[in-house]
């Protein structure tokens, strides 16, 4: 049987990728004044790696990308990293019905209530997890 822990209080990493540049500003704004540390990336290509480097406590992934779409990368980040949370967002409130599908961990939809979209974030990085990943 797993052992779970609360993850430490430090400052938590957001992986932020959005191939819409003035999305990619607000948020990265707002989630760095709420005291997260934040990483951006405008297409669907090199997120693997990406992660590997930078282990973010979580990846706000837009649906909708250049090179790769988003619902495939994050079905392939769940198999090598299952225990990081994502969050799919997309302006597509029809890909957010499936969102499970592709194993993401919830959906917001764009446009996003601020409120909304921290309470999400907070809640994912907050919650238990397994102490192996």
């Amino acid at each position: 049987m797993p052992t779970f822990s609360y993850k430490c209080s430090q400052m938590k990493k957001i992986l932020v990728v959005d191939d819409d540049i003035d999305i990619l500003f607000v948020i990265e704004h707002l989630l760095r004044l709420k005291g997260f540390d934040v990483r951006t990336h405008a297409t669907g290509l090199g997120i693997p790696d990406i992660v590997n480097q930078y282990a973010p406590d979580l990846v706000l992934l837009d649906v909708m990308l250049p090179g790769k779409e988003g619902t495939q990368v994050c079905k392939e980040l769940k198999v090598v990293h299952p225990n990081i949370p994502i969050i799919l967002f997309s302006a597509n409130a029809e890909k957010g019905k499936a969102f499970e599908i592709y194993k993401a961990d919830n959906f917001v939809s764009k446009p996003f209530d601020v409120d909304n979209l921290i309470n999400s974030i907070k809640f994912h990085v907050n919650k238990l997890v397994p102490a192996y990943r």
